[in-house]
């Protein structure tokens, strides 16, 4: 069993190679995956199989590339000698970094993401993106602050990337800076509210700011 889960994620590492290089022209379509699969040898239903999702997969596939390349990076630093927004600092430009070393694809990939249809794919890969770096960060948190730090980080990572791809590198430090510092600043002004205000202040703020209505949860891969 082992050995066909290996072979499985061979051949998803493999259609991804041959995306990344053919996105820029195909964009994230069902004809990159047939493109894939003539690339490695294999037939578009054998393709099918391994992406049921299709170009869905594909991007999956592309963010998960990132989040581990960007841990990568990470693996360098160590976070415990670091003040807490300075890891995050150090975890959002690499994940910047990690995108950009495939930035064609990553135009496209991204552009495909804000999409309607795949806004809940999309959703779930920056939760999945800001999880694993509030882990190397050292987060431990197991009540509400577990969510609402990978909700911060998830809006700050995303908005960072699209200054990445739209600016250059310099905008997006400058961003990135300034959406902590706001960050740091609101935290300090919480932590001087009792614990239940400031909950309903946050329930009211999020009730005004989408409307009242309840967000359904996107489902799981």
């Amino acid at each position: 069993m082992s050995d066909d889960i290996d072979l499985i994620d061979e051949a998803e590492e493999r259609l991804l190679d041959a995306a990344i290089g053919a996105a820029p022209r195909l964009g994230w379509t069902s004809r990159l995956v047939a493109h894939g699969a003539r690339e490695i040898g294999i037939s578009v239903g054998e393709a099918e199989l391994i992406l049921p999702h299709g170009a869905r997969d594909l991007a999956a596939l592309l963010g998960r590339r990132h989040d581990e390349r960007a841990l990568a990076m990470l693996a360098r630093s160590d976070p415990a000698a670091m003040k807490v927004r300075d890891r995050i600092r150090a975890a959002v430009l690499a994940r910047c970094e990690a995108a950009m070393e495939d930035e064609a694809a990553v135009r496209r990939w991204s552009g495909f993401l804000a999409l309607p249809g795949n806004l809940p794919l999309a959703l779930r890969l920056l939760w999945a993106s800001a999880d694993r770096l509030w882990r190397w960060a050292g987060d431990t948190a197991t009540d509400e602050n577990h969510y609402s730090k990978r909700v911060l980080l998830a809006e700050i990572l995303a908005s960072t990337l699209a200054i990445r791809l739209a600016a250059g590198a310099g905008a997006a430090a400058a961003h990135l800076d300034q959406r902590i510092a706001r960050v740091m600043a609101f935290e300090k002004w919480k932590a001087t509210v009792p614990r239940g205000a400031a909950s309903r202040l946050a329930a009211r703020l999020g009730r005004l700011r989408y409307g009242g209505g309840d967000v359904k949860q996107a489902p799981a891969r």
